[in-house]
C-alpha cells in the first residue's frame, strides 16, 4: 500500500482537542452552523475515497482511472439484482454510487454527517489508544455557491449534483478539474438516515479533499474546511459515555449492525483489468 503525500494545513483550520466537553463547545459554535462532519480514526489519514484508494493502491495508471471507474460501476449494476430488490435505472448514477457505497465497494462518494456527534463516535470508536483521531468539519454552504472553470465554461456547484445524470459523464470521471460537490441521492438508504448522512464529492481523484476545498478557501480557508485533533486517551472514555446515553447512537448502532457486504461486490471483488494490477508498474 502506497501512501499519499500529505497535505499541511494552516494553523487555523486545525483545533487541538483535549476533552469531550471542549469538542462539544468548538462544534456547536455558530460559526459551524450547517456544517457536515467526518469522523476517521487517525489524524494523519487524508479525507479522500474509497476509489482513490483502490486506484493508488493497485498502481493503476491515471489514464485508466475513468475505465476503471466505469467497470466497477457496471459489474456492480449487473449482478445487484441478486440481492437487491429495487434496481435503480441504469444512468441513475447517484442511486447506484449510493447503493455500492453502502455495500462496500469503492466510489468517489465519501461519508459525511449533519451530526458532529456522530462523526465523533466513528473516529474515537475506530482509533487506537495512544494515538490521535480527526473529526473533519465542511462548509457545505461555501461548496453550494463555488463556482469552478471547465474549459471554455464557468459553472456553478449547485450545476454539479449528481442528482443530474449527464453530470458524472461529464464532470467527474474525466478527474480535470479539482472541485467538491456535496449532496445525497433523492432516494436515501437506512444507513445515511441514520447516521445523519450526506456525501461529498471530490471531481479528481488524486488529491485530498482538504486540498482542494483549502486551495478554493484562497486566504480564508479555515471558513471552508477545518480538522478537530482528539487525543484518544484523554477524550475516549467521557465521549463514548456521552454518546450512548444520546437517542441518535441507538439508531446508529443499529444501522452498522445492519450493514453487510455483499459477496462479489465488496473492495476484494474488485480485481482491476489485468494489465492494472497490483503487480503492474504501468
Amino acid at each position: 500500500m502506497t501512501t499519499p503525500v500529505r497535505f499541511e494545513l494552516a494553523n487555523d483550520q486545525v483545533h487541538q482537542i483535549n476533552t469531550w466537553s471542549e469538542y462539544e463547545k468548538a462544534v456547536r459554535h455558530p460559526n459551524l452552523e450547517g456544517w457536515a462532519f467526518r469522523g476517521q480514526g487517525s489524524s494523519l489519514w487524508p479525507v479522500e475515497s474509497s476509489l482513490s484508494r483502490y486506484l493508488r493502491n493497485y498502481r493503476i495508471h491515471p489514464a485508466a482511472w475513468a475505465i476503471q471507474e466505469r467497470r466497477i460501476l457496471s459489474l456492480f449494476q449487473r449482478k445487484a439484482h441478486l440481492f437487491l430488490d429495487h434496481i435503480p435505472a441504469n444512468n441513475d448514477y447517484f442511486h447506484w454510487l449510493g447503493l455500492m457505497q453502502h455495500h462496500g465497494a469503492p466510489t468517489r462518494l465519501i461519508d459525511f454527517t449533519w451530526s458532529p456527534e456522530v462523526a465523533a463516535f466513528f473516529a474515537l470508536e475506530r482509533a487506537q489508544l495512544g494515538k490521535k483521531c480527526a473529526v473533519w468539519a465542511i462548509a457545505t454552504s461555501k461548496l453550494w455557491n463555488a463556482t469552478y472553470r471547465f474549459s471554455d465554461k464557468v459553472v456553478g456547484a449547485k450545476s454539479l449534483s449528481l442528482r443530474e445524470p449527464a453530470n458524472y459523464e461529464e464532470y467527474y470521471l474525466n478527474n480535470e478539474v479539482p472541485f467538491v460537490s456535496t449532496d445525497d441521492p433523492f432516494i436515501m438508504n437506512q444507513r445515511i438516515i441514520a447516521q445523519s448522512g450526506t456525501f461529498v464529492v471530490p471531481g479528481v481523484l488524486d488529491r485530498a479533499v482538504e486540498e482542494i476545498v483549502t486551495d478554493q478557501g484562497s486566504d480564508q480557508p479555515e471558513a471552508w474546511i477545518r480538522q478537530f485533533v482528539m487525543d484518544v486517551d484523554e477524550v475516549r472514555a467521557d465521549a463514548m459515555a456521552a454518546l450512548y446515553r444520546m437517542d441518535s447512537t441507538e439508531w446508529l448502532v443499529r444501522s452498522l449492525m445492519s450493514w453487510r457486504p455483499i459477496g462479489p461486490m465488496t473492495p476484494r471483488g474488485f480485481s482491476p483489468c489485468p494489465t492494472t494490477g497490483p503487480n503492474s508498474r504501468n
